[in-house]
């Protein structure tokens, strides 16, 4: 929780997925937040005004939401396991959750038979393979996406309404510093870029640097603009209609 509290990276992705929300707002109703650990991005959307509940199958975070957090309603339990009805949720958020499913295209299927119709998906996932670096193995990640996959993957079940490319200014110093290293076989080590590197959650002045560059980017998405690179994607599709 301490590195999501102080991360500019935490707060812009968060900034990023409102503005995508105001721009092609959820149906009303129940807003499923799968895989939404500490409750980071849930007590923002419930701030937000939505109805917001959080889905995280590990006991740590699922408790660290309830009490730490406050969020009103926690399920802690696997999608499969959550008992979630067919067409009982207006919307559902996967954020950073995709990339550490497998078989992602089955899990995307069953979450479009628990969305009402016209419900929607609102989804974050890092991007480009050529970034793939030891961080990702270390993760748990299976893959890293462009916005042509994410439109292959939802295609079967969803409409896109909205995709881009998001965290242009990290897309360079993840290459050099993270990934360009793991490619030459430099050690064990994920190279020179940490995790708090990455999240900028200790306080560096490249970290309130970045955030300040990366600012337009919230602009651009709320005006539904879409950016031509980044180092994650996100995603607004609608449950196609029978």
């Amino acid at each position: 929780m301490q590195v999501e509290d102080r991360s500019f990276w935490f707060r812009h992705r968060n900034d990023c997925i409102v503005a995508s929300m105001r721009r092609f707002p959820p149906p009303a109703g129940v807003f499923l937040d799968i895989g939404g650990g500490n409750g980071y991005v849930t007590a923002r959307l419930l701030a937000e005004g939505h109805q917001a509940v959080l889905l995280e199958p590990g006991p740590v975070g699922a408790r660290n939401a309830r009490l730490a957090r406050g969020i009103p309603t926690v399920i802690c339990a696997t999608f499969e396991h959550a008992g979630i009805l067919p067409a009982s949720l207006a919307a559902s958020g996967m954020f950073d959750v995709i990339e550490h499913i497998e078989r992602d295209a089955a899990f995307l299927d069953r979450v479009a038979d628990a969305l009402q119709p016209g419900g929607r998906v609102y989804a974050t996932v890092p991007s480009y393979a050529w970034l793939w670096s030891r961080a990702d193995i270390s993760a748990g990640h299976f893959r890293r996406h462009t916005r042509a996959t994410l439109d292959k993957l939802f295609s079967a079940r969803f409409d896109i309404l909205y995709a881009t490319y998001f965290f242009t200014a990290l897309v360079f110093p993840i290459w050099l510093l993270r990934s360009l290293p793991y490619r030459l076989g430099l050690g064990r080590r994920d190279g020179l870029m940490s995790s708090e590197d990455e999240h900028g959650s200790g306080g560096s002045w490249a970290a309130s640097l970045l955030e300040k560059i990366l600012r337009p980017e919230v602009r651009a998405i709320a005006a539904g603009r879409t950016l031509p690179f980044g180092a994650s994607c996100l995603v607004v599709a609608q449950k196609k209609s029978v």
